[in-house]
């Protein structure tokens, strides 16, 4: 199973060698960019949110739009993730031709090796037909712009967005290509051969996604997306003056440079870092939690407030106070039965039966269920009940219900995932 959006955010490293590189090109674009790690801590920094059960609402819906296949959210992960992997290989590569290129008794290296301005160039130009697909996506625009995405990065681009594009110019063009990078990279794209930018792997591994029914009109969309963004970029370099020179002294201050080994330096950043995914999950991220916000927002404004007594009193209600539950103990991954003594919201105060009031605390709907009083076998499982599985993959429990049972296995969907995910699991994986 995929991660999702949360464990995506979660994950992100707060410092490592991505996360200083971006920082050391904060001078290109001031104050865009700040390195938003953790989903809820996220979600309040965007929205401004600082309610509790709000941000949980919001969480939950984020889930939800993520995992929704008729949105673009996971194919625009997908990319980035696809992208940075295959952009590090070739950054393999070019960084042995550059040392066959400076070390005599390894020259072999650079004749067995693609030539790094064609390699960078390339991988240059994919980024920006990557970037175009997954602004697209992101945006609901059926088929990808060049133009549509050129206007919204002139007028619109913002945040980790911005900095993504930032980081392109100066890692992946002026850095290895030097100040005349556009029109090094307009020679050589202008004069490439179609076979060989097709047996490139990085096209290979985002090839599915370019638009174009051959590699000559997938070509052809490619140098579009790079003309329609060539404006831009000398816009920028002329608007923050950024030459090899200044990039280089900026991230000294992590990596010792000498201005004769800038070709080396791009080869490394590249085979080192994962800017475009590192970005790229913060865009996702942000454009989720902001469109996750504006649903909820609305939701509460047209839905009636409910007070708990009116919630506990609920005759409809699932859980109500007094009510024997079973709540899940992630450490020791089991269910314990109790009593709900409090609801506020979506939030359940439990008593656990034979414990001590201090083992009393807070639960989410996702963590209790109704005890099954009866069961279609001898393992105490039935359904249409909620049970957690487990994901050897993730190394983590996710919620479910059951919807068949055959002997030892059950059918189950998973909650907040779309159908896609039903899969059969067999008693070991099922609690």
């Amino acid at each position: 199973m995929d991660k999702s959006i949360i464990q995506l955010v979660d994950e992100l490293p707060a410092d490592n060698i991505t996360v200083k590189v971006l920082k050391a090109l904060d001078y290109v674009a001031p104050g865009q960019w700040n390195n938003l790690v953790g989903f809820d801590n996220t979600i309040r920094a965007i929205t401004a949110e600082s309610d509790p059960n709000v941000i949980q609402k919001i969480r939950d819906r984020a889930v939800t739009l993520y995992q929704d296949p008729q949105q673009g959210y996971q194919s625009a992960i997908k990319l980035y993730q696809i992208l940075d992997k295959a952009d590090t290989a070739m950054a393999t590569a070019a960084l042995a031709n550059k040392v066959g290129e400076k070390i005599g008794f390894l020259s072999f290296l650079s004749n067995i090796t693609p030539k790094a301005d064609v390699t960078q160039s390339i991988d240059l130009v994919l980024k920006i037909a990557v970037e175009i697909i997954a602004f697209c996506k992101l945006n609901g625009i059926p088929q990808p712009n060049p133009q549509e995405f050129a206007s919204s990065l002139a007028n619109n681009y913002q945040d980790a967005s911005l900095m993504r594009m930032a980081a392109l110019v100066c890692i992946d063009g002026i850095l290895p290509l030097g100040p005349d990078f556009l029109s090094k990279i307009q020679g050589i794209i202008s004069g490439a051969d179609v076979g060989a930018i097709a047996q490139n792997p990085v096209f290979s591994a985002v090839n599915n996604f370019i638009p174009g029914n051959s590699p000559s009109d997938k070509l052809g969309f490619i140098g579009q997306g790079f003309n329609s963004v060539q404006g831009w970029m000398n816009n920028l370099v002329s608007k923050t003056g950024i030459t090899p020179q200044s990039i280089s002294q900026s991230l000294g201050s992590f990596i010792q440079i000498a201005d004769d080994n800038l070709d080396f330096v791009a080869a490394f950043l590249d085979q080192t870092t994962n800017y475009y995914e590192h970005t790229g999950i913060q865009t996702v991220a942000r454009s989720l939690i902001l469109r996750s916000h504006a649903l909820v927002k609305e939701e509460i404004q047209q839905q009636p407030q409910k007070s708990v007594r009116d919630v506990s009193s609920s005759d409809s209600n699932q859980y109500a106070v007094s009510n024997t539950v079973e709540a899940w103990d992630n450490d020791d991954e089991d269910w314990y039965q109790g009593t709900i003594e409090k609801i506020q919201n979506d939030q359940f105060f439990i008593h656990y039966v034979g414990y001590g009031s201090s083992y009393d605390e807070w639960v989410g709907e996702d963590d209790i269920r109704i005890h099954a009083l009866s069961s279609s076998d001898d393992n105490g499982f039935t359904v249409g009940q909620k049970v957690k599985c487990w994901d050897g993959d993730q190394e983590a429990w996710y919620s479910a219900t059951i919807e068949n049972v055959q002997g030892q296995q059950y059918f189950v969907h998973y909650v907040g995932y779309d159908s896609s995910y039903d899969e059969w699991v067999d008693l070991e994986e099922i609690r």
